[in-house]
């Protein structure tokens, strides 16, 4: 019950603000939360949340019985490109990439 996102065009430092707001949650209401957050990282957020659970219901587990267990955003390829400046010179400009794993695990349910 994993999905990986490679190559995502966002800073990692963004794509973190939106992965600690699923982690450890349920995944139906981690898919709400993703849905009325206005961040540009939420919607390949919730897609890849729901791609691990429709990996999840392929090993035969509901989904209602999910919980975001693991996520982790990690730096990606940067493409370098240059700007010209005063005097004939040029600064770098640095677009930065992230992967993102997510792992779902089972939830635990509390005894009486």
């Amino acid at each position: 019950m994993k999905a990986i996102l490679k190559n995502y065009r966002q800073a990692p430092r963004k794509v973190r603000l939106v992965a600690d707001m699923i982690r450890g949650k349920r995944v139906p209401d981690a898919l709400s939360a993703l849905s009325f957050l206005p961040k540009r990282s939420s919607l390949p957020m919730k897609r890849l949340l729901e791609s691990a659970t429709a990996n999840a219901k392929a090993q035969g587990v509901a989904d209602t019985a999910l919980v975001v267990s693991k996520i982790s955003v990690d730096k990606g390829t940067t493409f370098t490109r240059f700007m010209p400046r005063a005097r004939g010179r040029a600064t770098p400009i640095r677009k930065h990439s992230s992967h993102v794993t997510l792992i779902l695990g089972e939830a635990k349910t509390k005894k009486k």
